[in-house]
């Protein structure tokens, strides 16, 4: 008898899917010889091609015909690529054509999809396939992706388990790989520049590989490698395996002083040297910018069968240190002898003082200081952990009891687990610290700025409004709007009025600034301001979460609201007051500015399907400060300082923790930004923490620093930058140094790679910001909203990041008048113009003859192009080409920071000083405004007499020709009539080097008196003589 076995269940899986919906195309180019193309579509992703259907001579046609695709491999769907291409049909166009011509192009990555039910209509302008390509137009598509359960059919042959699986054949070692959070950055050893100084007395030593982290997944970039170059086997690179290296650190620092024009104001290079005996062969660690910290860490989990207590607590001794945990609180009825702390202390390590020290973990009662019972460990023992390796487990030990204590108090378990880690170690950003104790406000922590949205508002007419009667005669209302989104508030002009009905019209666009998520409503007030107090006639509420939104310049329908009335007598009592036409939509297109546009760190739009692919990845290691002046008072005596540093790029914020009383904080912390615009800054500053000893109802300012810029752009590609900045605070007393801070920063990123060469070609702001421009005026009004917006969002963490952190790093009061800024700028434009300046001295020392070398070589140059004009350009090019060359050897090697010369801060006048950190309005004495009035008066007139100078050339101009001097103008014209005869007579090349040996002429038969040409221009009329 047999019997049968049952067929094993079906096994259900998850499959994602990508659906490309092709909707439409715009203004294509014709290419069948007939004005006309019939477009198709093909998709192209993960191996898998779709083609759409042909619409027959179409420029603008329509397919709405979705694609499928199946993802492969989800959680690598980032880094795919999407290919677009539309292509005309040659079976319709007019000839035999051999091959389908090309419509253009899109390229799209995994991490612009959305999940079904955000996607969003999105128009890609068609790009080019080449150079030479001429293409036009753009295509809609509307993109997605879900995941679905499919059932799968188990295999029928399966091979026996003691088969061995086949040999894989041996693959080339990979490059160096760090993979941080299922993300992939690739670059091979040797192509990565480290500013370290290389060891005299190791004659082999050799750069280390560099592994690169990421902030979000874009596609995976690689750095190839030089192709002549080939490493020896013992430096050959090992297969990524699960293999940690020890980070780089150093035993001492060597300062190297260069030369620099600010002093003691300039950054200066910090060299660091390794640890001796420290190889670069092995992989990199993820945290190699910074040097690694040793702490100790202790995680005391629970304890178990205890003696009788009340609130027992974990006191953590060493040498060095000494720490305890919080008391547990016992609810009523809760058994005493198992609390549970769940604690982790990190203890700073010193491998020195480690060899015959120990660790002593003992348990009290806080209510009657009893010994419960305690362990010891040798330092010695413990084990060292480095990341990635997994969590150390916790175990159960025995509590023992002192020489001097009963045992029979003694009794039970703790559960505990101690290990020796950095701070790259998963428990250390909310481990209890010896260096910062206060948990809730010095802990590191990273913020991300709230997603912001312009809320465009159209108010085109209102109609059936209650209009007072009691109207002088001849008198028109005056109706405006008034629009009110938490604390923004804009009103548009007056509205002008039908003669035959009671309907008033603006057509005004109104902006505000949203942000995620949508709880505020939008408030709509009709007011009239006929007479002085403003009547309401009617209001309406719309929440925010209820408006649409757009991503690129499509139409908006219109909406008829109606309006509500108060009831108190004022205006509308009725429950109809009328209605009000209205166009509303969040603009996904526009790039929200809560920056200075010259300091942005970011300039991607809101929606997110509109992002291009990542071009590099920033890394900035903090390593610490030097010689932070005290900043609070300290028990009377020098005072103290208690620092952390806050950096800023896109919509990153980071947070080191607080080193509490050090003048010489180290805080070794790294931090990773994805680069979409290699023109963009980052914002790094110090900070005093004064909120961590504020109470809860007391509200402390945390003291800024100073604050550093770094210009991405600016930095090499691949290469470690080390650097010591000065910290440079401008108060009403001066300029100040606060200290120095150290930095070390990473631009990895392919340097001449296509994608990163055509971001300087691309426009610098999103699509929308040029087809609808938003005005000077009304951006820094809404800059000035977004602002207050990121601040009220990071307050609300925790810890908080004051507003008053926020609004310095944002720079929000960069648009304050300041005369030391008007200097500034003026001296700006002073040195821009300097060469110009200084080729107009070159030429004067020529055409002087002070050196006859230099003018007999330029009378021969310039007989040469004046000969041979075709070598006019190509010299010129040249020229600029030699410029470029010579200039590389002035070329800055670090980053740049606060130009004290450039800002001229050197030496301000203190009263210059007093009013730029004025309030507005003035809280200064009436004698003192009066004062800086008059002095603004007298800068003023300069400049009115600098701008009618300037009129007055070019009236001169216009008079040439205007008949306003007859005489001048006769002769004028004389002039030119003659001129063209003799250029119709004479050959150009000629009459060129006449007057090119002319201007050169020695000083021997030179006037010194003004030439006839310039007399004569100054002798021509302008409009002065008429201002009253």
């Amino acid at each position: 008898m047999t019997t049968q076995s049952q067929p094993p269940p079906q096994q259900q899986h998850t499959v994602r899917k990508l659906v490309v919906e092709v909707v439409d195309g715009r203004d294509l180019l014709p290419k069948d010889g007939q004005g006309s193309s019939s477009p198709y579509v093909i998709a192209d992703f993960d191996g898998q091609r779709k083609r759409t259907s042909t619409r027959y001579r179409e420029l603008n046609p329509v397919w709405n015909e979705p694609l499928e695709f199946i993802v492969s491999d989800p959680k690598n769907m980032d880094y795919e690529e999407l290919e677009i291409e539309v292509f005309n049909d040659k079976r319709y166009c007019n000839g035999s054509g051999r091959k389908n011509h090309f419509l253009g192009r899109v390229k799209l990555y995994g991490s612009q999809f959305s999940k079904r039910g955000d996607e969003g209509l999105v128009y890609h302008q068609l790009e080019k396939k080449s150079v030479f390509s001429w293409i036009r137009g753009e295509i809609g598509l509307r993109i997605y992706y879900y995941d679905e359960l499919v059932e799968e059919e188990p295999p029928q042959n399966q091979p026996p388990e003691n088969q061995p699986p086949p040999e894989e054949p041996p693959k080339n070692p990979p490059p160096h790989v760090v993979v941080e959070e299922g993300r992939v950055y690739e670059v091979p050893g040797r192509h990565v520049e480290i500013c370290h100084p290389v060891p005299e007395n190791v004659s082999h030593y050799q750069p280390p590989p560099v592994g690169i982290l990421q902030e979000s997944p874009p596609h995976v970039v690689h750095v190839q490698p030089d192709p002549h170059q080939v490493l020896p086997p013992d430096e050959m690179v090992p297969p990524a395996v699960a293999e940690v290296r020890k980070m780089q650190c150093g035993s001492a620092e060597r300062i190297r002083v260069l030369k620099r024009p600010n002093g003691e104001f300039s950054p200066r290079v910090i060299n660091t040297s390794k640890f001796p005996g420290e190889t670069t062969k092995d992989r990199i660690h993820p945290y190699d910018l910074v040097e690694p910290m040793l702490y100790l860490f202790t995680k005391v989990v629970k304890a178990r069968s205890l003696a009788p207590n009340q609130n027992p607590y974990v006191k953590i001794r060493t040498s060095n240190h000494f720490k305890r945990s919080k008391p547990v609180m016992y609810r009523p009825g809760e058994p005493t002898d198992s609390p549970e702390w769940n604690q982790v202390f990190a203890l700073g390590h010193n491998k020195n003082d480690s060899v015959n020290a120990t660790l002593e973990i003992s348990v009290w009662d806080a209510h009657s200081e009893n010994f419960l019972g305690g362990v010891c460990f040798e330092l010695s023992d413990v084990p060292v952990r480095d990341p990635p390796d997994s969590p150390l487990a916790p175990q159960w030990y025995r509590l023992e009891s002192g020489a001097s204590e009963q045992n029979n108090r003694v009794s039970g378990d703790i559960q505990l687990a101690v290990w020796i880690g950095t701070q790259a170690d998963d428990a250390f950003p909310e481990a209890w610290s010896s260096d910062a104790p206060y948990v809730a406000h010095t802990r590191s922590k990273v913020y991300q700025s709230p997603k912001l949205w312009y809320l465009r508002l159209t108010v085109i007419e209102a109609q059936d409004l209650h209009i007072a009667s009691n109207l002088p005669p001849l008198t028109a209302p005056e109706i405006r709007v008034k629009a009110q989104l938490g604390f923004q508030s804009v009103r548009t002009r007056r509205g002008s009025m039908n003669n035959h009905s009671s309907t008033f019209h603006w057509n005004e666009d109104l902006i505000l600034v949203a942000g995620e998520p949508f709880e505020d409503s939008l408030i709509l007030l009709v007011e009239d301001r006929t007479n002085k107090e403003a009547i309401l006639l009617g209001h309406i509420m719309i929440p925010v979460s209820s408006i649409d939104q757009r991503i690129d310049e499509r139409h908006v329908a219109s909406k008829w609201f109606g309006l509500e009335g108060r009831g108190d007598g004022c205006g509308c009592n009725g429950p109809y007051c009328g209605r009000i036409q209205l166009k509303l939509c969040l603009e996904g297109g526009y790039h929200v500015l809560d920056e200075a546009a010259h300091v942005c760190s970011d300039f991607r739009p809101t929606a997110k399907q509109l992002w291009k692919p990542a071009i590099g990845i920033l890394e900035l290691g903090i390593l610490g400060a030097r010689c932070l002046l005290p900043m609070k008072p300290k028990n009377g005596g020098k005072g103290s300082t208690d620092a952390y540093c806050v950096a800023k790029y896109g919509k990153k914020w980071v947070r080191t923790r607080t080193i509490t009383d050090s003048f010489d904080p180290r805080w070794n912390e790294q931090y990773t930004w994805q680069v979409y615009d290699p023109c963009t800054v980052l914002t790094i500053g110090v900070f005093d923490n004064w909120r961590m000893f504020a109470d809860v109802s007391e509200e402390k300012q945390d003291n800024r620093i100073g604050k550093i810029r770094i210009r991405v752009s600016t930095l090499e590609s691949n290469k470690v930058y080390t650097t010591s900045y000065p910290l440079l605070v401008l108060s009403r007393s001066g300029l100040k140094k606060m200290g120095e801070i150290e930095l070390a920063v990473r631009f990895a990123c392919p340097s001449m790679l296509p994608d990163t060469c055509s971001v300087y070609g691309q426009p610098l702001l999103p699509r929308m910001h040029y087809l609808r421009p938003l005005g000077v005026a009304q951006q820094e009004a809404l800059r000035g909203a977004a602002t207050k917006m990121v601040a009220a969002w990071l307050t609300r963490s925790e810890p908080p990041l004051g507003s008053e952190v926020v609004r310095y790093m944002l720079d929000a009061d960069s648009h304050t008048w300041s005369m030391r800024k008007s200097k500034a700028n003026w001296f700006r434009i002073v040195a821009v113009l300097a060469w110009a300046v200084g080729l107009a001295k070159w030429l004067d020392s020529v055409r002087r003859w002070r050196n006859p070398v230099t003018t007999v070589l330029v009378h021969v140059l310039y007989l040469v192009l004046v000969w041979y004009p075709d070598l006019a350009v190509p010299t010129g090019f040249l020229y600029v080409v030699l410029i470029g060359v010579w200039y590389y050897r002035f070329r800055p090697k670090i980053p740049s920071g606060m130009d004290i010369r450039l800002s001229q801060a050197e030496a301000v006048d203190p009263d210059e000083l007093d009013e730029e950190f004025d309030t507005i309005p003035s809280s200064k004495p009436t004698e003192l405004i009066r004062m800086r009035y008059d002095r603004l008066r007298m800068l003023a007139a300069r400049v009115q007499t600098v701008l009618g100078d300037f009129a007055t050339q070019g009236e001169r101009l216009q008079a040439l020709v205007s008949w306003r001097d007859p005489r001048a103008t006769k002769m004028f014209i004389g002039v030119c009539l003659a001129i063209t005869l003799v250029l119709y007579a004479v050959p150009a090349k000629m009459v060129a080097v006449a007057l090119g040996f002319y201007y050169l002429r020695h000083p021997m038969f030179r006037d010194p008196m003004p030439p006839a040409s310039l007399n004569f221009f100054r002798r021509l009329p302008s409009l002065s003589d008429r201002l009253m």
